[in-house]
């Protein structure tokens, strides 16, 4: 070891600044070996290496970048089935509430309804197995598996005597990231997309098309974490021409690359509102970002989250992967989509956010940011991390009280939905045949918001006057929107809550109905 150590010593001595990094490197790499053996060989216990090295792993890519990451093989199982946009399983969405299994909804002809499962069932057996007490993560593990294999369950229906026996032959499921599409009472086109997955684009064309090709459109990419890039380009490429840059990357390793838009897109000269928050992340940035930098429409809401690392994922022999930053994103103007980080500081860089935001929409424009300009009219947009939208909106408080944080938290609200959708399903289904029927149709009255707040205090959420005053408007949106979503599907929600407590919604709506006046000189050059 001796020798070993003063060899290297001398090479460090006479090597170049890089082969004496590149050897430092290699006797790093030895320590660590050496570690290992040691524990493998002379550990007072026997030691089960593989949490040990998984934990040596995440430590090291801890010391690293925010987005620098390990998965383990489990893990990996979940991202891949969420990019794939498909799993094979029974079809349903479901709530684990007080240890029992409730299905929410069931997926339109899978194989869970196609043998007669309902929303609000609650499932209390899976084959062999009490389902009664399994948590959120185990519940797939056992629902989930090969396509044409069976699984048998019980569950318990309000209104049915004893128990019902479904035996369910698994299929393919789709995984769908567009969440609701619809047009609103102006005729201006609302799509809403929660991800990117390999299926992105094929829902969002559909969609669009199935929309009538609108003139106008809302394209809300709020909440949306990221995802694939190839699809956040075919995205943004549905706006752009052919040819325009749509983002590009740098890194020390990778040589830099640009892409740009493969052909003209379906939509060249819709008038566009993309929306955007603080946990619109990563590809919701290059689309939101290219749509700013060409001038080709306006981007409404909150700063973005300012995740632009470029991961290249590795797996590994077992099933887990590592993923390592390898290059950064710049959107078209050349702003790095990245905000800064201190290596190793995870928990700051999270926090830092939390206050940028809140710097963010206090004051729309950073004094200390550098600006850029737009590649169509020559307009001012701000780097230093993240998009920064043209129209900056405040977060609409007003209506969010202690009281109503605590019937959320605890699960009062989800709770006192299902069961009173176990009771009313039938009825209003008859009632109500169509949403446009519901929406114009139906509100939630005095007494069901009565007996929300008397399960609330049962579930020790105190009853608060002043803040059940002040909530009761937010109350009575999410109860109607909540029905509607086990009524109608998703997109449903979201055509209840959209008008009534979105205020960056309700502000695009207003912009694109007086487009001439409103969202056109936003985007004209600056004299």
């Amino acid at each position: 070891m001796r020798k070993y150590l003063i060899a290297i010593a001398a090479l460090l001595a006479a090597a170049t600044p890089a082969k004496a990094q590149e050897l430092e490197n290699l006797q790093q790499f030895r320590k660590l070996m050496q570690v290992y053996r040691y524990l493998n060989g002379l550990y007072v216990d026997e030691v089960e290496m593989e949490p040990v090295v998984e934990g040596a792993i995440r430590g090291m890519l801890e010391e690293l970048d925010p987005h620098s990451a390990y998965l383990d093989a489990e893990e990996m199982k979940g991202v891949e089935e969420s990019f794939d946009g498909e799993f094979s399983g029974i079809g349903v969405e479901f709530n684990v509430l007080r240890d029992t299994v409730i299905v929410v909804n069931t997926i339109a002809g899978g194989p869970a309804e196609r043998v007669g499962v309902r929303a609000n069932d609650r499932i209390v057996r899976i084959d062999t197995l009490p389902a009664v007490g399994m948590t959120r993560t185990e519940v797939p593990k056992h629902l989930r598996g090969k396509t044409g294999s069976k699984v048998e369950i019980d569950v318990v229906r309000h209104g049915t005597p004893g128990l019902l026996h479904f035996v369910i032959v698994r299929d393919r499921i789709p995984l769908n990231t567009v969440d609701a599409a619809y047009l609103t009472p102006e005729g201006i086109g609302y799509i809403k997309v929660n991800r990117f997955g390999r299926t992105t684009m094929e829902e969002f064309t559909k969609a669009y098309r199935e929309l009538g090709r609108p003139e106008r459109l809302i394209l809300d990419l709020r909440g949306n974490g990221g995802g694939l890039l190839e699809q956040a380009i075919g995205m943004a490429g549905f706006f752009l021409p052919r040819g325009a840059e749509i983002v590009s990357t740098e890194g020390r390793a990778v040589p830099a690359s640009v892409f740009r838009a493969p052909s003209n897109g379906e939509d060249l000269k819709g008038r566009l509102v993309v929306l955007i928050d603080e946990s619109s992340a990563s590809a919701s940035e290059i689309v939101a970002g290219a749509i700013q930098d060409w001038d080709r429409g306006v981007v409404i809401g909150r700063p973005s989250f300012g995740k632009g690392l470029v991961q290249r994922q590795i797996g590994l022999p077992d099933g887990s992967a590592v993923r390592i930053t390898v290059a950064r994103y710049h959107t078209p103007s050349g702003r790095v989509i990245q905000r800064p980080y201190e290596k190793g500081n995870r928990r700051e860089y999270y926090l830092d956010h939390l206050r940028r935001y809140d710097d963010a929409v206090r004051d729309s424009l950073d004094a200390g940011a550098p600006a850029f300009r737009t590649l169509r009219s020559g307009r001012t947009v701000y780097g230093g991390g993240g998009i920064r939208p043209d129209i900056v909106i405040e977060p609409d408080t007003a209506g969010y009280s202690d009281y109503y944080a605590g019937l959320i938290r605890r699960g009062v609200v989800t709770e006192f939905v299902n069961d009173w959708l176990d009771r009313s399903r039938d009825s209003l289904a008859r009632l109500y045949p169509a949403f446009e029927a519901f929406d114009s149709g139906f509100e939630p009255s005095d007494e069901l918001l009565g007996a929300l707040t008397q399960l609330g205090t049962q579930r020790g959420v105190v009853f608060d006057k002043a803040g059940f005053a002040a909530s009761q408007p937010i109350l009575r949106t999410q109860l109607k929107a909540l029905a509607a979503q086990r009524l109608f599907g998703t997109g449903a929600y979201f055509r209840v809550v959209n008008p009534r407590l979105a205020t960056s919604y309700k502000r695009a709506v207003e912009l694109l109905s007086d487009w001439e006046r409103q969202g056109k000189p936003l985007l004209a050059p600056k004299k």
